[in-house]
């Protein structure tokens, strides 16, 4: 590990763990500002006999057409609700960038009512004292909780109550280029369905020029951590001890046993080969490989779909199939990616607090899931957005959307595919990428790039639930 990633590592871990510690009480008055009442849910009466506009920020971390779907959905909101609820969405950056200035705004006690957090800083959320749990709100509305997801609300959940609610909810894909498997005599309706199959296609998908360079490779994804945790996940196996965390504070990640130790392997074979493109760790760089036609296999969240079936357009057609397994004998699922609606109590009245939910509601409607779903790829969080008129025109035109929907109703919830609920999961998960991109560029074997990326994150783990444990 570098200096300058060892000093972000332990700042990082530092600062989760004085706000864990510090928990922000608040000024102890009961009125919603602070005190035990300010991580309770209010009712509906609190908004009915307000004077005046509520107004609220909210935090979020969407780019381009996901923005414009976010913005979309804040203009209809506040025309609905004029005079009542105002919402003013704020783009803060990356999720990282986002989940590091809420960490200060909590310092600074100035959080925003409703912040978009990404999965893996759920544990810190949790731990962190400052929200108002989503359950509270459900149970004070009597809300019909068949309108979400299980599948997403387990990742979320903890002890079996909803934390939070999944806003733009992700699952992996694997992306292939039609024209290519044809042009290599393969049957597109037959993708490769697990990593030994993917091996054997991408050999016969490579392609080079008469020069001998390579012009199109078999497959190509970014070094990304939540790609290892999918494939993980699809094994059955868990990434961290305790049942992922969800039996007590995860002590160490798992990442290092075999599983994750075979799928290094097979990237770095992959890669020596030729078969292969190592593209690094930017996942815009394998995302534009395979937009230019420069990749025929690639793994990606279905959250950049309608992105690539617009870059696709008139050159080549892109399919979708469910990402891929380990090996014919694994019987897990995907884990849920993306990010989740988190409400703030510390410092806010109850107003404030009730309008967060009320818009929490408003964008987890089945007309509004159906616009999201359509308008960016992520997974209707809401599976009666699927009976929407525009959700079915739109299925219809492009059944590439329809992958991700029925990955996520072909198993049942499960501790592997609830994801890893780590207090440092941002550190695992950038260790765990270190040992892949070491054993891929071959400075290091496999198995033991793996076991020291493992044991270089055991600090931070360490050090952040004795912070918790008091």
């Amino acid at each position: 590990m570098t200096r300058r990633r060892r000093r972000h590592l332990t700042a990082f871990v530092a600062l989760a763990a004085a706000l864990v510690l510090s928990a922000c009480g608040g000024d102890g008055s009961g009125n919603g500002a602070g005190g035990a009442d300010a991580l309770e849910a209010p009712g509906p009466e609190v908004l009915e006999n307000a004077t005046g506009t509520t107004t609220i920020e909210f935090w979020h971390s969407m780019r381009g057409a996901n923005a414009e779907a976010i913005d979309r959905l804040v203009s209809e909101f506040n025309a609905q609700n004029a005079g009542k609820i105002e919402v003013k969405a704020v783009f803060q950056g990356s999720y990282d960038e986002t989940i590091a200035k809420y960490k200060v705004s909590v310092q600074q006690k100035n959080t925003p009512a409703l912040v978009q957090i990404y999965d893996i800083g759920t544990r810190f959320m949790v731990d962190s004292k400052q929200v108002v749990p989503m359950y509270k709100f459900l149970e004070k509305d009597g809300y019909d909780t068949s309108q979400i997801e299980p599948n997403i609300a387990s990742y979320y959940s903890v002890e079996g109550k909803l934390w939070s609610m999944p806003f733009n909810s992700s699952t992996p894909l694997l992306y292939y280029n039609k024209e290519a498997f044809e042009r290599a005599g393969l049957d597109p309706n037959k993708p490769p369905t697990n990593l030994d199959e993917i091996a054997e296609m991408a050999e016969k998908l490579t392609v080079k020029d008469a020069s001998g360079k390579t012009v199109q490779y078999g497959f190509g994804a970014a070094i990304y951590g939540w790609l290892l945790e999918q494939l993980l996940a699809t094994d059955g196996k868990e990434y961290c001890d305790n049942g992922n965390g969800r039996n007590g504070l995860a002590t160490k990640v798992l990442f290092d046993q075999e599983t994750g130790v075979k799928v290094a392997q097979w990237w770095t074979d992959l890669v020596k080969a030729g078969y292969a493109v190592n593209t690094g760790r930017k996942t815009e760089d394998a995302q534009a490989a395979f937009k230019a036609g420069t990749v025929a296999i690639h793994l990606e969240s279905t959250s950049v779909l309608r992105g690539y079936v617009d870059a696709a357009q008139g050159k080549f057609t892109v399919l979708t199939a469910p990402y891929p397994k380990v090996d014919s004998s694994s019987t897990g699922g995907p884990i849920i990616g993306g990010a989740s609606l988190w409400i703030n109590g510390v410092g806010h009245t109850d107003q404030e607090k009730r309008a967060a939910w009320e818009f929490v509601k408003f964008a987890l409607t089945p007309e509004q899931q159906a616009k999201w779903h359509t308008g960016t790829g992520y997974v209707p969080v809401n599976p009666k957005a699927l009976d929407e008129p525009i959700d079915k025109e739109w299925m219809e035109k492009f059944p590439q959307f329809r992958t991700a929907v029925d990955q996520l109703h072909a198993l049942p919830p499960s501790v592997a595919s609830a994801g890893c609920l780590l207090g440092v999961m941002p550190q695992a998960r950038k260790a765990a990428e270190d040992g892949l991109e070491a054993a891929i560029v071959g400075s290091k074997p496999a198995e033991q790039a793996m076991k020291d990326a493992a044991a270089s994150v055991q600090a931070a783990i360490d050090s952040y639930n004795k912070s918790v444990q008091g």
